[in-house]
This record gives structure tokens, C-alpha cells and sequence, in this order.
């Protein structure tokens, strides 16, 4: 290829490159399409799906283990991670109900469980 041929340097194509990311990431931060959370509590920690097991019928499932385990936190399913046991979130449903850990008496509604602070029972 002859240099009358040659438009563009590999230099000015990677150059146009990583100044379109960067402008890209400008105006979508000024236009505020760009979200970032101020409430780092209240951020998803994942997406879980609950599969239905009839007796004697087979499933297929990863025979990888994900990076979460699961404890009882306060009398709440909570998933932690297993890289960071301190990150953990209470497992909820879609009407953001807390899953319990086991069958008993279900927490007041009133007030919320902070951490170290033991569930109000009712009755």
C-alpha cells in the first residue's frame, strides 16, 4: 500500500477511537443517562429463580456453584458473597417481602431489622 493510498494512521483511528468513548461518556453523564446510586444499601446484589421440584422429576442445572451462599440472617434468607461474606442482601420477593429462613412467628411489619437488632415477634 502506497502512502497516497494510506487516509488514516493506525495512530489517528486509535486516537478517534478512545476520544469518541471518552466524549460518548461525557454527554451521557451531563444529560444524566448515566444513574448512579447514592444509596449503595438498597443496590440489587443479583437475580435469583426459584425452580418448582416434583418428586421424582429431573431438572438440569450448571454443575458450576455460583459465587453466593446463603445464611440465616435475623430469621431472613440472606445471600452473601464468597469472596466477601460482609456483602450480603436479604432475600426478598417482588412485593419486596423479606424470605424467611424458617417456619415461626413473622416479624413486625412496623419497624425495620437493623443490623445487630433482634425482629419484633408478633403476639
Amino acid at each position: 500500500m502506497s502512502q497516497s493510498e494510506a487516509r488514516f494512521t493506525i495512530r489517528s483511528l486509535i486516537v478517534t477511537a478512545i476520544v469518541t468513548i471518552i466524549i460518548t461518556i461525557v454527554v451521557l453523564e451531563a444529560s444524566g443517562r448515566i444513574d448512579h446510586a447514592d444509596n449503595k444499601d438498597h443496590v440489587p446484589v443479583g437475580e435469583f429463580e426459584a425452580i418448582h421440584i416434583k418428586p421424582g422429576e429431573e431438572f438440569r442445572m450448571s454443575p458450576k456453584s455460583s459465587e453466593l451462599h446463603a445464611v440465616c440472617e435475623q430469621g431472613y434468607l440472606a445471600i452473601a458473597a464468597d469472596v466477601d461474606p460482609d456483602f450480603r442482601g436479604i432475600l426478598v420477593d417482588y412485593k419486596n417481602r423479606g424470605v424467611r429462613c424458617s417456619r415461626g412467628p413473622t416479624p413486625a411489619h412496623d419497624r425495620p431489622v437493623h443490623e445487630g437488632q433482634e425482629p419484633a415477634v408478633n403476639g
